[in-house]
């Protein structure tokens, strides 16, 4: 049988993969990503090396896998009437989501090693929890030709701010979310 990953085996349980998920976030929090293996995973998790190594090639993959599921939950906010409303609390969520939440931080731990190691660069360019969540809004806000540039230049004028303010060790509590939207609005929304 070919599992999700295309690899060959037993179905995975979704106990096993829970505990294996959950895991990882807790020891990159601890640990630091390079302290973090996958033999420690499978030791936290309470699982076989085995059952780690049938499902995931690296910590990376784990650590991605983690931080989508939890990304896609933490910043799927509800839609508001305005756009600049909406774009807003979705900045609010992702400045939450890459300070206190232990996925966000893992995910900022991914983001840290794909300077330095192309296969997790790679990897976070194959699957994109962030630009995916930002598109979505962004699609909410400026729905049909309202976008003047295209979607991948349009996410990052939405969360290049945010990234770079946390990344560069800011106080997230300084970012202005409605003025962060406001200038997104007016440098993505099509002039008519």
């Amino acid at each position: 049988m070919v599992g999700e990953h295309g690899k060959v085996g037993r179905p995975r349980s979704e106990q096993a993969r829970a505990a294996v998920l959950h895991a990882v976030d807790d020891l990159v929090v601890e640990l630091g990503y390079g302290a973090v293996t996958l033999k420690g995973i499978a030791e936290r998790a309470g699982v076989s090396r085995q059952t780690v190594y049938r499902w995931w090639s690296t910590k990376a993959e784990i650590l991605l896998e983690a931080s989508a599921i939890d990304a896609r939950q933490e910043l799927d906010v509800p839609p508001h009437e305005d756009p600049a409303a909406d774009l807003a609390a979705y900045l609010g969520a992702l400045v939450a989501f890459l300070t206190t939440s232990d996925a966000g931080a893992a995910y900022r731990a991914l983001v840290g090693e794909a300077q330095h190691d192309t296969a997790v660069r790679d990897l976070l360019r194959g699957t994109d929890p962030i630009g995916a969540s930002a598109a979505a809004v962004i699609d909410r806000a400026l729905p049909g030709d309202a976008l003047a540039v295209p979607m991948p230049q349009a996410t990052a004028l939405l969360v290049g701010p945010v990234f770079f303010w946390v990344l560069s060790g800011r106080e997230p509590d300084a970012l202005d979310a409605d003025a962060l939207a406001a200038d997104f609005l007016r440098l993505a929304a099509a002039r008519r």
